[in-house]
């Protein structure tokens, strides 16, 4: 099976968040398994700094509306490249992504209506013929409209069918409707059952309404998505298509994280001896300067938005305090929350420590020396962190939602059975209750230490989530009579 994985970005080339960690270990899993497999992606500023690509001297172009742009084509290597990159300085020759903390990149809607066509035009240009096309997010969301109008009846696609996953349904593409001349689509496409939305053009529905096979990064949020709390706008859609949506639970690569492995901590560690993680503690206490390190620490990593409950942690830092844990948070976001939590880490000096960005030493510490990993999400597609934490043996406290629900198994203090401790409510007053239960089992270091090795005993290896988007690309296959 030809396997063409379309995102815009991915490990180990370039990364913003989870999208990018599904997409590159899926691919490293699947070569794995002897599939022909690749990936293609937007080839951006800090690839090119890192990277050294070969120049296949294939390019593109691709007419949008009345301005056209030219694509030059570049793989990871000269022979078998696992990736190739879709040159075009003009849209992504930037320092970030998709925009700045101020804002968007106001013209990401050309940006990416440029890349789901370059995809097409790439597999032409270097006679790539995919079986099955896996697009991710609003980004890709275009290609499998395309395959079925614009590149219909193409002979590089005669046999290819499509795969969209949704990582996040909160982000859409949605544009002002404007843009819909860049797509090279008629006004035809511009309706409710299509990819009109409240006036807009909304990208996201492409992938939605045209796509074989729709899937999703848990179980349980796509059962959420169907509903009106978590659907934002799309929940209808969701319900159309409830046949063809599946959920696939994401894994996390071990030959990263890994505490047996891991070249980032001080001490390397395992579930048979717990040493090191004692060892990494005692640095990581000594690195956040805590007034009393005996006490359990209560870790974030993430990004810094409504949508992960940042808003609860910061409504709770004053009773987390009282409560007598020590506080860590490592992330970026929004600019609002970078302020409150460097203030909160001056007025809570010695039992809060702050570090606004993202440092990869700093995160594999966090991840090995903390004692409980915070979760309080709004909602969670899936979510990496809290498989991280437990392969590390740090017990996650987390909200019951998508992924966290599938993953985390709630601790029963009469059994001493479970992985974590989850709270239903979104509110402060749930999240800090989790907490005190998790703090409960810590003064007990017979239950902890239970709790400890049920956390690390879990298998979240992208194996077997491999195995399931092979049968579903096969099933992708049949359901398009390819």
């Amino acid at each position: 099976m030809r396997i063409l994985i379309a995102s815009s970005e991915a490990v180990p080339y370039i990364k913003t968040g989870g999208l990018a960690d599904v997409a590159g270990s899926l691919l490293k899993e699947l070569l794995s398994k002897k599939q022909e497999a690749s990936l293609m992606l937007p080839l951006y500023s800090g690839i090119r700094s890192k990277y050294k690509l070969h120049a296949t001297g294939k390019s593109i172009l691709v007419k949008m509306g009345s301005v056209a742009h030219k694509g030059s084509i570049f793989a990871s290597s000269k022979d078998n490249p696992e990736a190739y990159f879709i040159e075009c300085d003009e849209l992504y020759g930037r320092p970030e992504l998709y925009g700045t903390p101020a804002g968007d990149y106001p013209d990401n809607a050309l940006r990416f209506i440029f890349f789901s066509r370059a995809v097409l035009e790439a597999c032409i240009a270097m006679r790539i013929k995919p079986d099955i096309i896996h697009c991710n997010d609003w980004q890709t969301a275009l290609v499998p409209l395309y395959l079925k109008t614009l590149y219909k009846g193409s002979v590089y696609f005669s046999k290819a069918s499509t795969l969209f996953t949704v990582h996040n349904l909160g982000y859409q593409g949605i544009f002002d409707a404007s843009t819909l001349p860049y797509t090279g689509l008629g006004r035809e496409y511009f309706v409710p059952d299509r990819l009109e939305f409240f006036g807009k053009l909304n990208l996201m529905k492409a992938g939605l309404l045209y796509a074989d096979l729709l899937n999703t990064v848990s179980v349980t949020y796509a059962r959420e998505i169907q509903q009106a709390e978590y659907g934002f706008g799309l929940d209808g859609v969701m319900r159309q298509r409830t046949r063809d949506l599946y959920g696939i639970i994401n894994g996390i690569d071990y030959a990263e994280w890994d505490p047996l492995k891991d070249t980032f901590i001080p001490s390397r560690y395992g579930e048979e001896n717990l040493k090191g993680k004692v060892l990494c503690r005692k640095v990581l206490c000594q690195e956040a300067a805590f007034d009393d390190p005996v006490l359990p620490i209560v870790s974030i990593v993430g990004r810094f938005s409504s949508q992960k409950g940042i808003d609860l942690v910061l409504a709770s830092l004053g009773t987390l305090a009282a409560m007598g844990v020590n506080l860590i948070v490592l992330g970026k976001g929004d600019d609002k929350y970078h302020r409150l939590f460097k203030k909160a880490a001056g007025s809570y000096k010695g039992k809060i420590f702050v570090y606004v960005g993202f440092e990869e030493r700093l995160a594999h510490l966090i991840y090995a020396g903390s004692d409980f990993f915070l979760m309080p999400s709004q909602y969670e597609p899936c979510g990496l962190g809290q498989l991280i934490a437990m392969k590390y043996g740090t017990v996650p406290i987390a909200r019951k939602t998508g992924g966290l629900a599938d993953t985390i198994q709630d601790y029963d203090h009469m059994t001493n059975t479970g992985t974590g401790f989850l709270f239903s409510d979104y509110s402060q007053y749930a999240m800090q209750d989790a907490v005190k239960r998790g703090v409960c089992v810590f003064t007990d270091k017979t239950k902890m230490k239970k709790l400890v090795s049920n956390v690390m005993g879990k298998d979240f290896s992208w194996s077997r989530s491999a195995d399931k988007y092979l049968v579903l690309y096969k099933a992708a296959g049949k359901k398009a009579g390819k």
